[in-house]
């Protein structure tokens, strides 16, 4: 945190920009250019109150991780993972997979990710059914997604729940032991969005139970997780390390776009997104 106190502006990843971080570096520092999109580990409010301009970077990593999404449900359905191992180990055992075509894929959260995922399950033959406050029926028209008014009636409807909503008061823990039972009992959970939207002790009980067949997640309440998380050591549970953003391409363009909203504030000109638009840039260099 002392490397704070000397700077004007900075680029952060997942680092936790709390109230204190944002004190110590006050008053030189002047904005704050996060290297993403989520901003659920910055305190949005104490830099608001502070005037420190919030930039981010929306846009530039959705159809990474929409491939990630189907990365991991590909390898649950396939039992990539499984095969892989046995075959490495001189086995060659085999279990038989399932097929995705003319499934049914709900969708929480139909922001730009969200989308991306429905276009791709189009491809895959699959049915995408949508639930987002801020619809977009053009979209939703074009692509045949079909709208689900109340998130409580898509659960029962889905062979596949995929999670790409932000992580607020309403949606911490959305996925927990009662949402679960609304589920069909062979349902599949992905989330790529926040570790926190779902319950870690219900989600770990319902794949033991059998009230889950499988979780693919990119995310974890707890990053890096402990060596005994509840999620890390069950067989039906797919996790990978928070990659699903990152690739070659999707790095160049954030940190392309990072830079350029930093840049672009210090020179007091507009960024390219916003968090908190209310607090104005300020020219720090000519």
């Amino acid at each position: 945190r002392s490397f704070v106190v000397d700077i004007d502006g900075y680029i952060c990843g997942d680092d936790a920009i709390t109230r204190s971080v944002l004190q110590q570096a006050s008053p030189r520092l002047k904005v704050l250019s996060k290297y993403g999109i989520g901003v659920d580990k910055i305190d949005v409010a104490a830099a608001t109150e502070m005037g420190i301009p919030l930039l981010f970077t929306p846009g530039v990593n959705h159809t990474t991780v929409a491939e990630h999404t189907f990365l991991l449900l590909l390898a649950l359905e396939k039992h990539l993972l499984f095969h892989t191992d046995s075959t490495r180990h001189g086995s060659w055992d085999r279990r038989t997979g399932r097929e995705i075509l003319g499934k049914t894929i709900g969708i929480v959260g139909m922001g730009r990710i969200g989308k991306e995922v429905a276009i791709r399950a189009r491809a895959f033959g699959m049915q995408p059914i949508g639930y987002d406050v801020y619809w977009d029926q053009d979209f939703a028209t074009k692509h045949g997604v079909e709208r689900c008014q109340d998130m409580r009636d898509l659960f029962p409807r889905v062979d596949y729940l995929s999670l790409h909503t932000n992580l607020t008061s309403e949606t911490r823990e959305l996925i927990c032991a009662e949402t679960i039972k609304l589920l069909k009992p062979d349902a599949i959970l992905l989330n790529c969005a926040r570790g926190e939207i779902i319950h870690t002790a219900d989600v770990a009980e319902a794949l033991r139970s059998g009230a889950l067949r499988g979780y693919g997640t990119d995310v974890l309440d707890e990053e890096p997780p402990s060596e005994n998380h509840p999620l890390t050591h069950l067989p039906n549970c797919l996790v990978t390390p928070h990659i699903g953003s990152r690739t070659r391409e999707s790095v160049q363009r954030q940190a392309v776009a990072a830079v350029t909203n930093l840049i672009n504030a210090m020179r007091g000109e507009p960024p390219l997104a916003q968090v908190n638009p209310e607090v104005a840039v300020q020219r720090v260099v000519e």
